[in-house]
């Protein structure tokens, strides 16, 4: 069987960011992951826990399906465009996880763009972009995607829900958790009024931050 292990693996994560966010009810979550110019994804019509590796189809990135029991679901045309455009420019991210929230589609129904409001934010790339709304399951959903992605390790889906990459399945589930949790704590701050935004300036001295330990850059 053709990546056995990563089949086995996306299984796993399908089954943990069931568990993990509150996803809508339905089919409203799809993972994937790359090895080299291969990607396995997550198949249409399979619940979470009764998903079997045999199940996930493998495809090569020209959109050929070569092996796997299951049709694969109707968002692998946007993950598929999102692993050749980090292939074609050597991004390190191999795994696409993207899911329907409630607080995902909620600041995608109503925002052009999800300020930093937590410094956490950094961590994905800053502020997050919002795409135009189009149809799920399309070529224009996936270059909108794309678009929105860059220089970002999230983006969020106009009325859809959320995108996340990551360098390995986990690092990709922790990054769309991340996201949801972004977009909960947001929703929250703007029901006790108008939040606080972090400015670049800001995010740029989180990252430097983030390259130090406990101690920090000037603790002595």
């Amino acid at each position: 069987m053709l990546l056995e292990q990563e089949r086995r693996d996306v299984c796993l994560t399908a089954r943990s960011l069931a568990s993990a966010v509150g996803c809508a009810p339905g089919e409203s979550a799809t993972v994937s992951v790359r090895s080299g110019d291969l990607v396995v994804v997550t198949p249409h019509g399979v619940a979470p826990d009764q998903l079997q590796p045999a199940d996930c189809p493998v495809m090569s990135l020209d959109d050929r399906v070569l092996e796997g029991r299951r049709d694969p679901a109707a968002e692998t045309t946007l993950h598929m465009a999102v692993h050749r455009r980090a292939a074609e420019h050597g991004r390190d991210a191999t795994a696409v996880v993207n899911a329907f929230t409630a607080d995902t589609v909620a600041v995608s129904s109503a925002l052009a763009e999800l300020p930093p409001v937590h410094h956490r934010a950094a961590a994905l790339g800053g502020a997050i972009a919002v795409t135009p709304y189009t149809t799920y399951g399309t070529g224009e959903i996936s270059d909108q995607a794309v678009k929105a992605l860059k220089g970002r390790d999230a983006a969020l889906l106009a009325n859809h829900g959320g995108v996340a990459l990551g360098r390995g399945l986990e690092h990709a589930l922790e990054n769309l958790r991340l996201l949801d949790w972004l977009c909960a704590a947001y929703l929250r701050a703007r029901q006790l009024g108008e939040p606080r935004v972090l400015s670049e300036d800001e995010l740029a001295r989180i990252r430097q931050r983030d390259t130090y330990g406990w101690a920090g850059p000037d603790i002595f």
